[in-house]
């Protein structure tokens, strides 16, 4: 392969946020390589054929779109569609007349009002609906702004107009998110279900006083302005594969299998060194831009880097491949509605108290929470048609109280145990055993994988195995960016980050890659015309 001596832009990570990147770069007329080191791109968003014998490619690492906007999808032409999901939740409880389930409709609300007050009554459906009322004006408010350059705090305050807009902004910026919700409700089940968006991927509780729980609550929340979660028709595979193609349709050079080694800051350009097929290479740019945690940055520059005790992530991520899905044993819940949606096992508001506890002393919670989805009920395709036929399913859990500490020195163990929790769990509230479900190879092997964060840090480069790579930041502007930056700087001139770990990073959002590449045609407007309209 055959490189240039020089590139207005090099991206160092293939990921989602690093193609968003060099895709406007390159429509802006700028050259631009993109080096990624496995063997494909998309980074955690990917779809893979997880177990070889049988033709299902599940979304690996990612597995939900709720962040990416959509003048993103617009302006690079991105040929992706993402489904509705016909349930919001399904969240098994036991009552006195045996088990039950909550079971919420993104499509008819007199489901989800009747499940809801046959489990917490009428008062906290009431505060279940002053929450959603908050939710949607925060999102509406906030959404618009994350494609723009930081504004301040009290920019963002003051930009309120509503007495709703004021509130939301109260309970999710101003006060830890348990006040808001010990207030609006007093069911232990609903309040857990409605923290879940706090805890996914972070390791806080609901009284947090760094606000993390908040932060993580605001990113689960807002996307699109409505915060609603949706499923990829094709998988992740199928955004990358869209993103890809827009980015090498504008002109940039994306190489796989291209490992960075090191970044050489220069006065007007940087230099960048890495191994491609048998040899080493170096190339020159003016920007470079990195889709990688703080770790990855600090390496690269040569610098050492202590990990963040705060940044450390917390989640496990199991993919299962079902021959069936099974029956619950809540009467009347049927398994299409209960997997459709998010289905959450252990999640009350006491037991993910008592999981922190547990796991902040050390030891893997005695009841892990989780919660777990069902890709193909919604979009099929990831299955081949015999698949499909034969009524196979895929399953995907992410387990949350699960902190990087518990795996660093025994991680294959704490692994099983907790898988072994997990499947235990998901019997409790199940007619028959999830194992009698799972697909099996030819060997006897069950179609079960279970991703730590010491595997997230090792396969995928992410920070303590942070799927944010840092921790969530606030949506303005703050010491580490001023108000009228973009949340992309790193402290060295024309040296950006362009993933999660920037401000207004997390999830499959594209967000920073955008900023990242709107940051630099900032500084040269006229020139990102020309080029373009010489092209």
């Amino acid at each position: 392969m055959r490189f240039r001596t020089h590139y207005d832009a090099v991206v160092v990570g293939g990921g989602h946020n690093g193609l968003v990147a060099a895709a406007y770069l390159a429509r802006a007329g700028r050259s631009v390589l993109v080096l990624e080191r496995s063997d494909s791109l998309g980074g955690a968003a990917t779809s893979q054929r997880i177990f070889p014998e049988f033709d299902a490619r599940l979304s690996r690492y990612a597995y939900l779109v709720s962040l990416l906007p959509r003048q993103i999808v617009r302006d690079l032409d991105l040929r992706i569609t993402c489904r509705r999901r016909a349930i919001a939740s399904c969240t098994p409880y036991s009552r006195a007349g045996g088990p039950a389930a909550l079971l919420l409709s993104n499509e008819d609300e007199s489901v989800s009002r009747a499940s809801f007050i046959r489990l917490a009554g009428e008062s906290d459906w009431r505060g279940y609906h002053e929450l959603l009322e908050m939710e949607r004006a925060f999102a509406a408010r906030v959404w618009p702004g994350l494609l723009e350059p930081l504004r301040s705090r009290d920019e963002w305050a003051a930009s309120l107009r509503t007495a709703t807009e004021r509130r939301a902004w109260d309970a999710f910026v101003e006060r830890p998110l348990g006040e808001t919700l010990e207030r609006l409700v007093a069911n232990d089940t609903v309040r857990g279900l409605l923290l879940t968006d706090a805890k996914i991927g972070v390791f806080t509780h609901s009284h947090d006083p760094t606000l993390l729980q908040n932060r993580c609550f605001i990113l689960h929340t807002i996307g699109g302005g409505t915060g609603e979660w949706q499923v990829p028709v094709g998988g992740m595979g199928a955004l990358v594969s869209a993103l890809e193609g827009s980015a090498r349709g504008a002109g940039a050079q994306l190489v796989t299998a291209a490992t960075v080694d090191a970044i050489h800051l220069g006065s007007t350009r940087h230099s960048v060194t890495f191994r491609h097929g048998d040899g080493e290479q170096t190339v020159e740019a003016e920007y470079v831009l990195v889709n990688a945690g703080p770790q990855v940055l600090a390496r690269l520059l040569g610098k050492e880097y202590v990990p963040r005790p705060e940044d450390e992530g917390s989640v496990c991520k199991v993919n299962m491949l079902l021959r069936r899905l099974p029956a619950l044993n809540a009467p009347g819940v049927d398994p299409r509605h209960a997997f459709g949606g998010t289905f959450h096992v252990d999640e009350s508001y006491d037991a993910m108290a008592a999981g922190y506890r547990e796991a902040s002393a050390g030891s893997v919670p005695e009841r892990p929470p989780f919660e777990i989805y069902c890709h193909t009920l919604t979009d099929g395709s990831i299955l081949s048609p015999e698949l499909r036929r034969a009524g196979y399913h895929t399953l995907t859990l992410f387990g949350l109280d699960a902190p990087y500490r518990l795996f660093a020195t025994g991680n294959a163990g704490a692994k099983e145990l907790l898988l072994g929790l997990y499947l235990a769990a998901l019997n409790r509230v199940l007619a028959e055993p999830i194992e009698d479900c799972l697909a099996v190879d030819s060997a006897g092997n069950t179609c079960v994988e279970i991703k730590s964060p010491v595997d997230l840090e090792r396969e995928l480069a992410l920070n303590q195995g942070n799927i944010f790579h840092a921790n969530p930041s606030w949506f303005f502007a703050d010491g580490n960016h001023p108000a009228g930056h973009w949340g992309v700087e790193t402290g060295h001139e024309r040296i950006l980050i362009c993933g999660s770990s920037a401000a207004r990073g997390g999830g499959v959002s594209g967000i920073p890659g955008h900023n990242a590449a709107k940051a630099i045609l900032a500084e040269h407007p006229r020139r990102a015309r020309s080029r373009a309209a010489a092209k």
